[in-house]
């Protein structure tokens, strides 16, 4: 088939070279030109593991350009896959959404599908909808479907071809088969629904997996109140098939680009709708109380914060990427910084964002650089490489043997054996 991705970001370069990769001919449009130049060099704008192998591989089927027009008039369906980017008072801001569907509106040529894969609230297909109808001045056929992403940054090539489900809405069928053909090749269920409930089971979704991750972080502080590992709690409550093991991992919080926005954006959907979402805002209110916790946690270890030198290992939000969106290192590292602490940071993929968003630390070449002269060493991504690390090395060469573990990478007893002062979360 022919296709069209608008916007070459983390959802829309994906989703673009795995389309290609199926055998269609897919034109990847962005308005930023650097992005596109590189991109056409194979410089990829963001770290993603298996994506620039993916892009060369499929490099005669898949065109990069910032060409809009060429994007739409020479497809048959159309991907939307801006930015919805939070505002300040948790609302997606849709501007990169609405331009997009203006100039659809604008070139379109034909009859066209429009396939709304940004994250965007309840009701905005029908909002795409007016607004290329009204800018094509109604005179050209289309529809518009939604069709989520379930994309896990860090696995998101190996997500889009092993889907547990693809969601469809629309409201015409014709439409929403053709759309489904699509992904046919991945040979998973295909649910078509009305699109308001497409448009909602993205939030759902987000939504409730925020939640389990809230839920068993509030269980960790209980736990190291009243002596209990979580990890073994976890465990147990997993064996449950009701529960699962999935998203039971205590830690410092959740961050990124998905569940503090779409939790902040239901949370506001419904209160559009004079609902007060009890739920949701604990969930956003324990997260935002476990991130502060981890320099609770260093005080703990320490005593006084004020102008200790303190190790960070892990940027980024999550391993396997360089995204440093909502990322808890940001906020714990500003925090540090304030009660005037030396940091020495290193992360395997994020450091060239961090510099860019955070100031005064020093970004070393590798984790045993963060360990000399450490104070207390705090570990807020759980990369692979971090496990393995030779403990006896890193105690040898920090200043205190402190540890705070807030992704619970480590055992307790097996740290504390080798002399460290440890604390993880939840744990006794």
């Amino acid at each position: 088939m022919k296709l069209c991705v608008l916007g070459v970001g983390y959802v829309g370069l994906v989703t673009g070279a795995c389309l290609s990769d199926l055998g269609n001919n897919v034109i990847c449009v962005d308005i930023d030109k650097k992005k596109i130049e590189n991109l056409k060099k194979n410089i990829l704008p963001i770290y993603e593991p298996g994506l620039e192998e993916l892009i060369k591989r499929n490099k005669t089927r898949l065109k990069f350009t910032t060409n809009i027009k060429e994007g739409v008039q020479k497809s048959d369906i159309i991907f939307i896959a801006v930015g919805t980017p939070p505002k300040e008072n948790g609302e997606p801001d849709l501007t990169y959404v609405k331009d997009a569907a203006k100039s659809i509106g604008k070139y379109i040529n034909g009859y066209k599908i429009i396939v709304d894969k940004s994250t965007v609230p309840v009701g905005m297909g029908d909002l795409v909808e007016s607004i290329i109808d009204d800018i094509s001045k109604g005179r050209k056929k289309f529809d518009v479907v939604s069709c989520p992403e379930f994309l896990r940054e860090g696995s998101a090539i190996h997500d889009f071809m092993n889907p547990d489900r693809i969601v469809i809405g629309a409201k015409n069928k014709t439409a929403a088969n053709k759309v489904a053909e699509v992904f046919q090749p991945l040979n998973t269920k295909i649910i078509i629904t009305d699109l308001r409930s497409a448009e909602m089971i993205k939030y759902a979704s987000n939504s409730f997996l925020a939640t389990k991750i809230s839920f068993i972080n509030e269980i960790a502080n209980i736990c190291e109140k009243v002596g209990a590992d979580v990890e073994t709690v976890a465990m147990g409550m997993g064996l449950d098939k009701r529960i699962g093991r999935l998203f039971l991992n205590a830690g410092a919080g959740f961050g990124g680009s998905c569940f503090p926005k779409d939790v902040s954006a239901l949370i506001n959907i419904a209160r559009s709708e004079d609902y007060d979402p009890i739920i949701l805002k604990a969930v956003m209110e324990v997260n935002r109380q476990q991130r502060k916790s981890i320099v609770v946690k260093i005080k703990k270890l320490l005593g006084t914060i004020e102008g200790r030198s303190i190790g960070i290992l892990g940027i980024a939000f999550k391993p396997e990427t360089d995204d440093i969106r909502e990322a808890v290192s940001i906020e714990v590292m500003s925090a540090l910084l304030e009660k005037g602490c030396r940091i020495k940071a290193y992360d395997p993929a994020a450091m060239q964002n961090a510099k860019k968003v955070i100031k005064g630390v020093k970004y070393v070449n590798n984790a045993y650089d963060v360990a000399e002269n450490a104070e207390c060493l705090v570990i807020l991504t759980e990369w692979n490489e971090f496990k393995e690390l030779d403990l006896k090395r890193i105690k040898q060469l920090m200043k205190l043997p402190n540890i705070v573990d807030g992704r619970n990478i480590y055992d307790p007893e097996t740290v504390k054996k080798l002399g460290f002062n440890y604390v993880g979360v939840g744990r006794s």
